[in-house]
């Protein structure tokens, strides 16, 4: 009964979605806003028709309905309760309702919201959003249904994939599912505003916040998903360029590159061409990641198995390719700029270097994602691409990002002079240069690893610098130096919260160059009391055990002692663990965190022989968890840049209005 309620919920939500659109296209035709304000009501009636479906699957997998194909497929009865919860997005099915489910909420909050804004655009806003809608729902209703019934009841489920049980794969998946499908919402009203001609910057501002609020989810999800990779997958690092990671990277590049170059638009009036592209292709690349994701056409460890969607959803990202492309060209007289780029030094040029970059990034990585596709098709056999050759190739691009980062805010609208920034620019490189040759008489002779320092503190001097100037000026106004720098964060949130997400920008990068560079590692086999060294690190094996663990795993967990510089510090205990009813293995490691590196150790196999043998796989990451802690001051410098600004708003409340006045 429940699974028929739920998948009537989902049926429903699937009507309401339908007609959304079709009331939204009829109405915007016809000018009567009476069928625009249905379609909007109805936008909005689908997301708790998709929150009881939700509700319903959650129930089915508290209760162990094992009835229900997607319940005993991804728990069983000795799964902790917060883990079945979880399990909603743990599989295909499920993972798809809960996609629908988000970008269920983010569509009626985004149609809520910005109703009294701007009619005009919002049917041709619903009747987009809504066909992203119907797609999704149309997937789990009729391809991928999470409420399908098996012919015979099984006593027991499978249970979770245990790769999935880690605390990040718990918040991981949500957050990075927020950030596809907010997405949607500039999207659409970027589509909205290609349709109706209105090209200034009116639904920029409309989106402004969904598109930052957006972007901050992808970040975490990105964060979040190196961290448990970090966690549970024994890389030895954050980051594997494995094609799912990419998949999400992609639209983080192309949004962030958008983030930027609005600002051109908003002052400037330029780059509409630019900022139309950027945001529409960011949207394709959602689409795109979740093509791959979800249809395993490219091998990686984060995907879904094969599915019957994955011709479903490249057919979908094709037609909205070339709706996307058609409209470009229809318009592409109207989003020429009304301005023209006065110098190529000025702030106008340095963020059109920006998208440059960004683009430049973002084709390099969706060549290498995509190259065992491109190989099979025209040799017949896949070739992929390694973490070496990402790392070689985009090195350069990063490091002149992180450059322009620092260099960008000292340049001035319309035209800098080259003298004014050479003086800017002179001490903070002089002091860069200091860090370098400190760097050279400890040793360092790493030419590569040089360079990035140079560059990243080069770029940190220059950033520390714009909270200097700013908090000193208020200072000379008689304010204290604390509330000086409150009032600088407080009165200019926008600009000074992305001073701090640049900040965490270039924490990362120091941790970033720490573990590229100088991460040392070595797999040894070691019998019961032997030690093995790495770095000034030395580790005693002291033996292992295997016992049960909890919902069918068998864990084997081995103990050794970690000596820094023949001092003791602490003991480790890394482990795998099986888990039977898949013959699924695991490989969690143990790492000794300091913030200068982590001494990570991985137990890759034990052999119980009378040897008593295990073999290990060591790495020495240094500055590892400047990653984690440049990410943190990333998230709080986005929250800053989006929360909102009461003079700001009021503006806005103040603006005039396009409104078609409604009829009764």
């Amino acid at each position: 009964m429940i699974p028929d309620l739920g998948y009537l919920a989902l049926l429903m939500a699937f009507g309401t979605a339908v007609f959304a659109a079709v009331s939204a296209f009829y109405g915007s035709r016809t000018n009567q806003p009476r069928w625009t304000e249905s379609a909007r009501n109805a936008s909005i009636a689908t997301f708790p028709l998709i929150a009881i479906a939700c509700l319903l699957l959650i129930y089915s997998l508290v209760t162990g309905d094992f009835s229900v194909e997607y319940v005993w497929r991804v728990s069983s009865l000795e799964m902790p309760t917060y883990l079945k919860i979880t399990a909603l997005w743990g599989g295909q099915a499920g993972s798809l309702l809960f996609w629908n489910f988000l970008l269920a909420a983010f569509t009626a909050a985004a149609m809520a919201r910005n109703w009294s804004k701007q009619r005009d655009l919002m049917p041709y806003a619903i009747m987009i959003a809504s066909f992203t809608q119907i797609f999704f729902i149309a997937i789990s209703a009729f391809v991928e249904n999470p409420f399908a019934r098996l012919a015979v009841i099984p006593p027991d489920g499978n249970g979770l994939n245990p790769l999935l049980r880690h605390p990040g794969m718990i918040i991981h998946p949500p957050m990075l599912y927020l950030g596809f499908v907010g997405f949607t919402i500039p999207y659409a009203f970027a589509m909205s505003a290609l349709i109706t001609g209105k090209l200034d910057d009116v639904w920029i501002k409309i989106t402004r916040r969904w598109t930052l609020v957006a972007w901050l989810f992808l970040s975490l999800g990105l964060i979040l998903g190196g961290r448990w990779a970090y966690d549970v997958l024994g890389w030895g690092g954050y980051w594997g360029w494995d094609p799912v990671e990419n998949a999400s990277f992609m639209p983080w590049l192309a949004g962030t590159a958008f983030l930027h170059s609005v600002m051109i638009q908003e002052k400037r009036h330029m780059f509409k061409m630019w900022n139309m592209i950027l945001i529409l292709l960011t949207y394709l690349l959602v689409v795109f990641g979740t093509f791959v994701v979800r249809s395993g056409v490219i091998s990686s460890v984060h995907s879904f198995a094969q599915s019957a969607i994955g011709p479903l959803m490249f057919g979908f990202l094709a037609f909205m390719l070339i709706l996307t492309v058609a409209l470009l060209f229809i318009r592409a007289k109207d989003l020429r700029s009304e301005n023209r780029l006065n110098s190529f030094l000025s702030r106008e040029a340095a963020f059109l270097y920006n998208n440059f970059l960004f683009l430049a990034i973002l084709l390099i990585v969706f060549l290498f994602t995509n190259y065992s596709i491109i190989t099979e098709l025209f040799i017949g056999e896949q070739i992929f691409v390694g973490p070496p050759v990402y790392e070689q190739a985009l090195a350069p691009l990063f490091l002149l990002l992180v450059l322009l980062m620092g260099v960008a805010p000292l340049t001035m609208w319309y035209r800098t002079s080259a003298q004014r920034i050479g003086m800017s620019l002179r001490w903070p490189a002089l002091a860069a240069l200091v860090v370098v040759g400190v760097l050279i008489a400890m040793g360092i002779r790493r030419w590569g690893a040089l360079l990035g320092v140079w560059g990243v503190t080069f770029s940190l001097i220059l950033t520390i610098l714009e909270f200097w100037k700013g908090t000193r000026a208020r200072m000379k106004r008689g304010e204290n130096a604390w509330t000086a720098f409150s009032n600088l964060m407080a009165r200019n949130r926008r600009r000074y919260g992305g001073y701090w997400i640049h900040f965490g920008v270039i924490v990362m990068a120091f941790g970033i160059i720490g573990v590229e560079v100088f991460q040392e590692q070595t797999q040894i086999r070691l019998t019961v009391g032997e030690t093995a060294s790495l770095g000034r690190y030395e580790m005693q094996f002291l033996g292992a055990t295997r016992y049960p663990g909890p919902d069918d795993l068998i864990i084997t967990e081995a103990t050794v002692d970690v000596y820094d510089n023949g001092r003791y510090v602490g003991q480790l205990n890394p482990r795998t663990e099986l888990y039977t009813r898949t013959q699924q293995p695991m490989t969690i490691p143990n790492a000794r965190s300091t913030i200068a590196e982590d001494f990570y150790v991985l137990m890759v196999n034990w052999e119980p022989t009378s040897a008593d043998q295990a073999t290990f796989r060591i790495y020495l990451n240094p500055l590892i968890n400047w990653v984690w802690a440049g990410g943190i001051i990333f998230v709080i410098g986005t929250l800053i840049a989006a929360w909102p600004d009461p003079s700001v708003e009021r503006a806005l409340a103040r603006r005039p209005r396009t409104a078609v006045a409604p009829t009764d």
